[in-house]
């Protein structure tokens, strides 16, 4: 810009779900906590490297009221009517995942059980539930679900890789234990991480009709040798009463003491954070950091805020590691973390590893050009 226009601001659009409002929305508590963490979110940084907010530009206010409605949890329900609370987003590789805090406590007001989702795996929904909304929310868990199909399994353990848009490969329909084995130690590594947080373990395997026994059988023993509960769920064939045992084993899960405690202190500096989630949750052996990432690590560790912000970390769901390729649990690998965002508002700090976009764009076939409207009758078509 000219001199009087002030510098030019390279900016960026995020997916609603990533976006700082969403996190706020997922771990406010109340109003006032909404209205206060709206006011810290950094917009830009001055030539003195100084933040500048939206309260410094006096449109803290605005942004709020247009929000006070979407402080209320949507009330929904099954298809066999029990009430479910839907708030905020499950995006975890990208964004914190979680249900918000508000839905929690109005839940566990009104029932003697709360099912919360974290969205995608232990490595990233889990870990953000355990290390940012438990700590947000003083809410400790009396178990942690792990959801598991043998088409993942196999997956992981040597079948081949699934491509979207194309038929599902034909060996997904063929019993093949020993894939099934080798993918347990994905799932494994994800019950260990799911200890680490001192939490009981349940593993649901999600049964589906081209499931055989013995595969079911290789998962529900390797699991419970790992220390974790195993029940089969047949909820897509018969609804709630084919997942009885799996309700059962959660219920048992939950009257166990478990002995809740998180991963690192508020005090512990951001580097050593990052390399402990990459080297205890993801199984990494370090972490690289790019040149942004570095210049941004030193601003951030300068930074008094950093004391009472958690790390939301940013990687593919689709493995351990920030490639997506590398399945099961890949070995003698680096982290790379090639950028460090701020989210002074949701208080979060942001490390983004691999090349994961915060943006995603639509499939080559979007489902929206199927969607129209009957002019004559007023009638929406294509949606299913």
């Amino acid at each position: 810009g000219a001199k009087m226009d002030g510098p030019m601001m390279q900016s960026r659009f995020d997916i609603a779900v990533s976006s700082e409002i969403m996190a706020i929305l997922s771990v406010a508590k109340n109003l006032e906590d909404m209205r206060n963490k709206i006011g810290k979110i950094v917009l830009a940084y001055d030539r003195q490297d100084r933040p500048i907010t939206t309260a410094d530009l006096e449109v803290d206010g605005a942004m709020t009221a247009w929000m006070v409605e979407a402080l209320n949890p949507n009330l929904m329900q099954t298809l066999e009517g029990q009430p479910v609370a839907v708030h905020a987003g499950p995006f975890a590789n990208i964004a914190i995942g979680q249900s918000s805090v508000i839905a929690d406590r109005v839940a566990l007001k009104l029932a003697d059980y709360n099912v919360t989702e974290s969205g995608f795996g232990a490595d990233i929904g889990f870990e953000k539930f355990w290390n940012l909304k438990c700590r947000y929310s003083n809410l400790k868990p009396h178990c942690a679900v792990v959801v598991a199909t043998i088409r993942a399994l196999k997956c992981h353990g040597g079948a081949p890789i699934p491509v979207p848009g194309r038929p599902m490969p034909e060996e997904y329909g063929k019993e093949n234990v020993g894939w099934v084995e080798e993918g347990c130690k994905n799932l494994l590594h994800h019950i260990e991480t799911v200890k680490k947080a001192g939490i009981n373990p349940v593993v649901c395997i999600n049964a589906f009709y081209m499931d055989t026994e013995n595969e079911i059988k290789a998962v529900r023993r390797l699991c419970e040798q790992a220390g974790a509960r195993v029940a089969v769920s047949k909820h897509w064939q018969y609804g709630g009463d084919g997942a009885l045992e799996f309700a059962d084993a959660v219920t048992d899960a939950c009257e166990e003491e478990n002995e809740f405690r998180f991963l690192y202190g508020l005090d512990t500096p951001l580097e050593k954070r990052i390399e402990l989630i990459a080297r205890e949750v993801y199984g990494a052996d370090g972490v690289s950091f790019g040149p942004e990432a570095q210049a941004k690590l030193k601003r951030m560790e300068k930074d008094p805020d950093m004391k009472d912000m958690g790390t939301c970390m940013v990687k593919t769901h689709l493995s351990l590691s920030h490639e997506p390729s590398l399945k099961g649990v890949p070995k003698n690998w680096t982290l790379p973390v090639r950028d460090i965002l701020t989210y002074k508002g949701a208080g979060f700090v942001v490390p983004v590893a691999g090349t994961i976009s915060l943006m995603p764009g639509t499939g080559s076939d979007p489902a929206y050009r199927r969607i129209d409207v009957d002019t004559e009758t007023g009638k929406v078509k294509g949606l299913f």
